[in-house]
Protein backbone atom coordinates (compact mmCIF):
# COMPACT_ATOMS: atom_id res chain seq x y z
CA UNK A 1 0.00 0.00 0.00
CA UNK A 2 1.40 3.22 -0.86
CA UNK A 3 1.88 5.64 2.17
CA UNK A 4 1.52 9.15 -0.32
CA UNK A 5 -1.67 9.27 -2.25
CA UNK A 6 -1.32 9.56 -6.25
CA UNK A 7 -2.57 13.50 -5.88
CA UNK A 8 -0.30 13.85 -3.04
CA UNK A 9 2.00 16.96 -4.98
CA UNK A 10 -0.31 18.43 -6.32
CA UNK A 11 -2.23 18.47 -3.10
CA UNK A 12 0.91 19.91 -1.71
CA UNK A 13 1.06 22.66 -3.54
CA UNK A 14 -2.16 23.72 -3.25
CA UNK A 15 -2.09 23.90 -0.01
CA UNK A 16 1.94 25.78 -0.34
CA UNK A 17 0.09 27.95 -2.21
CA UNK A 18 -2.21 29.14 0.02
CA UNK A 19 0.09 29.68 2.72
CA UNK A 20 1.81 32.62 0.24
CA UNK A 21 -1.41 34.64 0.30
CA UNK A 22 -1.84 36.68 3.58
CA UNK A 23 -5.27 36.06 5.63
CA UNK A 24 -5.95 36.25 9.38
CA UNK A 25 -3.50 34.15 10.94
CA UNK A 26 -0.39 35.77 8.94
CA UNK A 27 -1.50 39.67 10.26
CA UNK A 28 -2.47 38.20 13.72
CA UNK A 29 1.58 36.43 13.65
CA UNK A 30 2.67 39.86 12.05
CA UNK A 31 1.54 41.88 14.80
CA UNK A 32 3.13 39.39 17.31
CA UNK A 33 6.64 39.11 15.85
CA UNK A 34 7.24 42.27 14.93
CA UNK A 35 7.51 43.21 18.69
CA UNK A 36 7.67 39.73 20.94
CA UNK A 37 9.93 37.89 18.08
CA UNK A 38 10.29 34.03 17.91
CA UNK A 39 10.41 33.89 21.56
CA UNK A 40 6.82 36.00 21.74
CA UNK A 41 5.37 34.36 18.77
CA UNK A 42 6.18 30.38 18.85
CA UNK A 43 3.14 29.50 20.61
CA UNK A 44 1.12 31.29 18.41
CA UNK A 45 2.63 29.47 15.55
CA UNK A 46 1.26 25.89 17.46
CA UNK A 47 -1.75 27.01 17.88
CA UNK A 48 -2.52 28.34 14.58
CA UNK A 49 -1.23 24.37 13.25
CA UNK A 50 -3.48 22.71 16.47
CA UNK A 51 -6.15 24.12 14.97
CA UNK A 52 -5.58 23.55 11.34
CA UNK A 53 -4.61 19.98 12.93
CA UNK A 54 -8.13 19.86 14.35
CA UNK A 55 -10.42 20.75 11.24
CA UNK A 56 -8.24 18.35 8.76
CA UNK A 57 -8.65 15.39 11.28
CA UNK A 58 -12.47 16.93 11.05
CA UNK A 59 -12.29 16.08 7.58
CA UNK A 60 -10.87 12.83 7.98
CA UNK A 61 -13.42 11.46 9.92
CA UNK A 62 -16.80 12.81 8.10
CA UNK A 63 -16.10 14.48 5.18
CA UNK A 64 -19.23 14.23 3.44
CA UNK A 65 -21.14 15.03 6.83
CA UNK A 66 -19.43 18.33 7.27
CA UNK A 67 -21.23 20.07 3.90
CA UNK A 68 -24.33 19.65 5.92
CA UNK A 69 -23.57 21.63 9.18
CA UNK A 70 -24.74 24.87 7.97
CA UNK A 71 -25.70 26.21 11.45
CA UNK A 72 -22.53 25.19 12.65
CA UNK A 73 -20.21 27.01 10.08
CA UNK A 74 -22.30 29.79 10.38
CA UNK A 75 -21.91 30.12 14.38
CA UNK A 76 -17.62 29.93 13.53
CA UNK A 77 -19.03 32.68 11.33
CA UNK A 78 -20.11 35.08 13.72
CA UNK A 79 -17.52 34.13 16.55
CA UNK A 80 -14.89 34.59 14.04
CA UNK A 81 -15.52 38.07 12.97
CA UNK A 82 -16.10 39.12 16.66
CA UNK A 83 -12.80 37.69 17.58
CA UNK A 84 -11.26 39.12 14.84
CA UNK A 85 -12.57 42.32 15.62
CA UNK A 86 -11.58 41.86 19.06
CA UNK A 87 -7.89 41.09 18.23
CA UNK A 88 -7.49 43.90 15.41
CA UNK A 89 -9.03 46.42 18.25
CA UNK A 90 -6.22 45.79 20.43
CA UNK A 91 -3.57 45.87 17.62
CA UNK A 92 -4.96 49.03 16.51
CA UNK A 93 -4.57 50.87 19.68
CA UNK A 94 -0.83 50.14 20.03
CA UNK A 95 1.27 52.53 21.50
CA UNK A 96 3.67 54.41 20.27
CA UNK A 97 6.78 53.07 21.25
CA UNK A 98 9.77 52.64 20.03
CA UNK A 99 10.70 48.52 20.12
CA UNK A 100 13.33 47.66 22.02
CA UNK A 101 16.01 45.35 20.58
CA UNK A 102 16.78 44.02 23.35
CA UNK A 103 15.34 40.57 23.14
CA UNK A 104 15.62 40.05 27.29
CA UNK A 105 14.12 43.46 28.21
CA UNK A 106 10.93 42.96 26.05
CA UNK A 107 8.56 41.56 28.10
CA UNK A 108 6.18 38.87 26.02
CA UNK A 109 2.81 37.04 26.54
CA UNK A 110 2.86 33.27 28.45
CA UNK A 111 3.42 30.66 25.72
CA UNK A 112 -0.31 29.43 26.80
CA UNK A 113 -1.96 33.02 26.32
CA UNK A 114 0.36 32.55 22.61
CA UNK A 115 -1.46 29.03 22.18
CA UNK A 116 -4.74 30.12 22.66
CA UNK A 117 -4.86 33.30 20.87
CA UNK A 118 -3.15 30.73 18.05
CA UNK A 119 -6.16 28.46 18.36
CA UNK A 120 -9.04 30.77 18.42
CA UNK A 121 -7.65 32.75 15.46
CA UNK A 122 -7.36 28.89 13.63
CA UNK A 123 -10.44 27.84 14.61
CA UNK A 124 -12.75 30.72 14.46
CA UNK A 125 -12.03 31.10 10.96
CA UNK A 126 -14.56 29.05 9.41
CA UNK A 127 -12.61 29.07 5.53
CA UNK A 128 -10.03 27.17 7.07
CA UNK A 129 -12.65 24.01 8.02
CA UNK A 130 -14.05 24.44 4.04
CA UNK A 131 -10.37 24.58 2.63
CA UNK A 132 -9.51 21.15 3.99
CA UNK A 133 -13.02 19.85 3.23
CA UNK A 134 -12.64 21.06 -0.67
CA UNK A 135 -8.31 20.05 -0.68
CA UNK A 136 -8.54 16.57 0.43
CA UNK A 137 -11.72 15.32 -0.60
CA UNK A 138 -11.79 16.51 -4.33
CA UNK A 139 -7.41 15.72 -4.58
CA UNK A 140 -8.07 12.81 -3.16
CA UNK A 141 -10.72 11.57 -4.63
CA UNK A 142 -12.80 8.66 -3.00
CA UNK A 143 -10.18 5.86 -3.33
CA UNK A 144 -7.92 7.73 -0.84
CA UNK A 145 -7.13 5.20 2.21
CA UNK A 146 -6.84 6.58 6.02
CA UNK A 147 -3.34 6.03 6.35
CA UNK A 148 -3.31 8.29 3.06
CA UNK A 149 -5.12 10.98 4.32
CA UNK A 150 -3.56 11.19 7.52
CA UNK A 151 -0.04 11.27 6.08
CA UNK A 152 -1.42 13.77 4.07
CA UNK A 153 -3.08 16.06 7.38
CA UNK A 154 0.32 15.84 9.10
CA UNK A 155 2.39 16.59 6.08
CA UNK A 156 0.31 19.90 5.87
CA UNK A 157 -0.31 20.66 10.07
CA UNK A 158 4.21 20.33 9.89
CA UNK A 159 3.98 22.85 6.86
CA UNK A 160 1.65 25.47 8.69
CA UNK A 161 4.14 25.32 11.73
CA UNK A 162 7.40 25.63 9.84
CA UNK A 163 6.35 28.08 7.41
CA UNK A 164 4.66 30.41 10.60
CA UNK A 165 8.36 29.48 12.66
CA UNK A 166 10.13 30.72 9.25
CA UNK A 167 7.56 34.09 9.09
CA UNK A 168 8.05 34.97 12.97
CA UNK A 169 11.89 33.84 12.84
CA UNK A 170 12.52 36.39 9.92
CA UNK A 171 10.83 39.26 11.36
CA UNK A 172 13.33 38.58 14.41
CA UNK A 173 16.26 39.13 12.53
CA UNK A 174 18.57 41.74 14.43
CA UNK A 175 18.60 43.46 10.95
CA UNK A 176 15.21 43.71 10.41
CA UNK A 177 14.35 44.89 14.00
CA UNK A 178 16.39 47.75 13.46
CA UNK A 179 15.00 48.82 10.75
CA UNK A 180 11.36 48.23 12.15
CA UNK A 181 12.51 49.64 15.58
CA UNK A 182 10.11 53.40 15.04
CA UNK A 183 7.03 51.70 12.95
CA UNK A 184 6.61 48.92 15.43
CA UNK A 185 3.56 50.88 16.46
CA UNK A 186 1.97 51.76 13.12
CA UNK A 187 2.64 48.17 11.81
CA UNK A 188 0.74 47.06 14.95
CA UNK A 189 -2.10 48.96 13.87
CA UNK A 190 -1.99 48.10 10.08
CA UNK A 191 -2.36 44.45 11.48
CA UNK A 192 -5.37 45.22 13.61
CA UNK A 193 -7.27 47.08 10.56
CA UNK A 194 -6.57 44.74 8.37
CA UNK A 195 -8.08 41.86 10.98
CA UNK A 196 -11.18 43.70 11.44
CA UNK A 197 -11.58 44.65 7.65
CA UNK A 198 -11.56 40.61 8.00
CA UNK A 199 -14.44 40.59 10.80
CA UNK A 200 -16.38 43.71 9.03
CA UNK A 201 -16.13 41.80 5.82
CA UNK A 202 -17.49 38.32 7.46
CA UNK A 203 -20.08 40.18 8.73
CA UNK A 204 -21.34 41.85 5.64
CA UNK A 205 -21.05 38.37 4.17
CA UNK A 206 -23.37 36.88 6.67
CA UNK A 207 -25.60 39.58 6.31
CA UNK A 208 -26.03 39.70 2.84
CA UNK A 209 -27.01 35.99 2.90
CA UNK A 210 -29.73 36.39 5.45
CA UNK A 211 -31.32 38.61 3.22
CA UNK A 212 -31.35 36.59 0.09
CA UNK A 213 -32.93 34.03 1.70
Amino acid sequence: MALFPTAFPALALAHFVALLSPGPDFFLLMGFAIRYRLRGSAGLCAGIAAGNAFYILIVIIGASALRHFTALFSAIELLGAIYLLWIGWHLLHSRAQALSVDETRQPCPSLRKQFLLGLGSALLNPKNALFYLALMTALLGPDVTLLQQSVSGVWMVMVVLMWDLAVVSLIGLPAVQQRLSQSVWWIERVAGAVLMAFGMWILWSMLRNLLRI
